[in-house]
């Protein structure tokens, strides 16, 4: 009688672990199979916002880099941080199209103001990117080359573009938000002559260290992108006191803009 109880609550017990694992395995393939909005920035203060918000079902960690599923404004997201630079938003972007089904992708964070249109807190909406600093060193200096992929702009989806506008527009009003090229290079501005240099080469009014590299990468995968920058500072000689003095607000801003998208956005 004994072997018999031990039979039946060991097959019991079998039984409760592999639906158990079923439920894990099944529970991870529909996070996985979800269509999601993909939202990246490169640090922690310039997603700490959204996460606050959001209601996170699970952590996938991917190459060291934690992917935050849940929702966000009533939406399905996935919300990571890919690190400083070109290298790492580029392999953030890459992993994050890789292993869960993204409809969107939408990078927030802070960048330098470049020319005298742009301000300290204001809003820039990418229309396109650029790398700046892909070229060649001659014995002359640098000279900016376009790449391998048309003409060395990169352009957001038109539609996202639009959404992101708005949604800026409403929360801090028209005279503070813009829409131009953003360039992105792996070097924290804080020249004057160089943002110049940016303004004359690009036309550009910002620049920052990632955009462009996600915003290729989303072009391979054939994904709509738009990069959203609050602006921390001028990218000028007084860049780094200004960055730390309003980096965070401006991180913060850029995060509510994001979280207006989303809720202005009707739900599948």
């Amino acid at each position: 009688m004994r072997i018999r109880s031990r039979f039946v609550a060991g097959m019991l017990l079998t039984l409760i672990v592999c639906f158990m694992s079923f439920t894990l395995c099944w529970a991870e393939g529909e996070n996985k199979d979800t269509p999601r909005i993909g939202i990246i920035s490169a640090m922690d203060n310039e997603i700490s916002l959204l996460l606050d918000s959001a209601e996170e079902e699970e952590v996938v960690t991917i190459g060291g880099v934690d992917y935050h599923v849940g929702t966000l404004c009533g939406q399905d997201v996935v919300i990571c941080k890919s690190g400083i630079g070109k290298v790492l938003g580029a392999a953030g972007v890459t992993a994050m199209l890789n292993n869960f089904d993204i409809t969107e992708v939408l990078f927030t964070g802070i960048a330098g103001g470049v020319g005298d249109k742009t301000h300290v807190l204001d809003m820039v909406i990418a229309t396109d990117l650029v790398q700046h600093d892909f070229g060649e060193i001659h014995a002359d200096g640098f000279k900016w080359t376009k790449g391998y992929v048309g003409d060395g702009y990169y352009p957001c989806s038109e539609e996202l573009v639009d959404q992101a506008y708005s949604a800026a527009v409403s929360i801090i009003g028209e005279d503070h938000v813009f829409k131009g090229t953003i360039a992105t290079g792996d070097q924290f501005v804080a020249s004057e002559e160089y943002v110049n240099w940016l303004q004359d080469k690009f036309d550009a009014i910002a620049c920052e260290m990632e955009g462009a590299a996600i915003a290729l990468v989303c072009m391979q995968y054939d994904t709509p992108f738009v990069v959203i920058r609050a602006m921390s500072d001028k990218a000028d000689g007084l860049a780094n006191k200004t960055y730390n003095d309003m980096g965070d607000r401006a991180a913060e801003l850029s995060s509510s803009i994001i979280m207006k998208m989303l809720g202005d956005t009707p739900s599948a």
